[in-house]
């Protein structure tokens, strides 16, 4: 079988694109970031307009549900980044080009609702995160695949799916109905950009599975959050891991092994030595990664133990 090209991939796919385009549209239900921030609870900061500083017993929100808030608000920022990398992938043509600029459109509500919601219900320092903000942006982003489409493919699959549950797990933890249901709504959009990821590169699998099998392995046995150089993102991500926003559980058994079993990667006949060699790879991986998630349940029930002790 002969091996195909990045452009080859790009001219075949365009069907896949298109049709899956239309489906997201007529499924995807349009949506208003002001009409999910309580306005009446807010009111002004000091600085110009001589209002009151930020106190952090402004809310009385938990710790990991405000730094979860933030991780998730400050990945979205990133939005000009991922908007560059999808748009040099897929071009800016036809439904490539369509598919680029929609996502991008609907990606930038995420950043737009949570902001204003923290701000207005002063759940966290507007001084703090401006500036975490800063900082972050002027980082950028750069995935370690954005040259490839297909481990571009296969990454955005399961990050969008790890972005859903992120989301809808935060919107749990804040134990506020308004921010339940805002988070709710954006890891709505979240699924509708899995789907839609992950039935393209269902479509390159069909068009060469060993390449396809090649380019998830590589994803899932490096796989990592775009949001991992935020100042102090490893705390942040073991209190969340630890309050079950996002942990190694969740991930292997709620991202990646749902979007493994609908490519039917340890079913699909055909494959060359070279696509075996990479599905035994993805398989020991996923054992590994099971023992990972056992260990780590162990380390949380005894840390869980500890504490109500105390």
């Amino acid at each position: 079988m002969t091996t195909m090209t990045q452009t080859q991939f790009l001219l075949e796919l365009e069907q896949v694109v298109e049709e899956n385009l239309n489906r997201h549209l007529k499924v995807a239900k349009e949506w208003f970031p002001h009409e999910y921030v309580p306005w009446t609870d807010g009111r002004n900061y000091d600085g110009p307009l001589n209002g009151d500083p930020w106190s952090h017993d402004d809310s009385q929100m938990s710790d990991v549900a405000r730094s979860a808030l933030i991780v998730n608000l400050l990945t979205e920022d990133n939005l000009p980044s991922y908007h560059h990398e999808i748009a040099s992938l897929f071009g800016r043509e036809a439904a490539w080009g369509e598919w680029v600029h929609r996502w991008t459109a609907e990606e930038g509500r995420h950043g737009i609702a949570i902001r204003d919601y923290l701000l207005t219900t002063r759940a966290v320092d507007p001084i703090e995160l401006e500036r975490l903000r800063m900082d972050h942006m002027s980082t950028g982003y750069e995935s370690a695949h954005s040259q490839d489409l297909l481990r571009s493919l296969a990454y955005v699959s399961f990050q969008e799916l790890a972005t859903r549950v992120s989301h809808r797990n935060t919107g749990k933890v804040t134990d506020d109905p308004v921010a339940d249901q805002l988070l709710g709504r954006v890891a709505a959009d979240e699924n509708l950009h899995m789907i839609f990821y992950r039935n393209l590169l269902q479509g390159a699998l069909e068009l060469d599975p060993d390449q396809a099998m090649r380019a998830i392995t590589d994803v899932v046995t490096t796989f990592a959050m775009p949001g991992t150089d935020i100042a102090g993102f490893q705390r942040k991500a073991v209190q969340m891991a630890v309050a079950g926003v996002y942990d190694l559980r969740q991930h292997r058994d709620d991202v990646v092994a749902p979007v493994l079993r609908f490519w039917n990667v340890f079913e699909i006949e055909g494959l060359s030595a070279e696509g075996e060699q990479a599905r035994n790879e993805l398989a020991e991986f996923m054992e590994k990664l099971e023992k990972q998630a056992l260990r780590f349940e162990d380390k949380r029930d005894m840390l869980k133990a500890r504490m109500d002790a105390s």
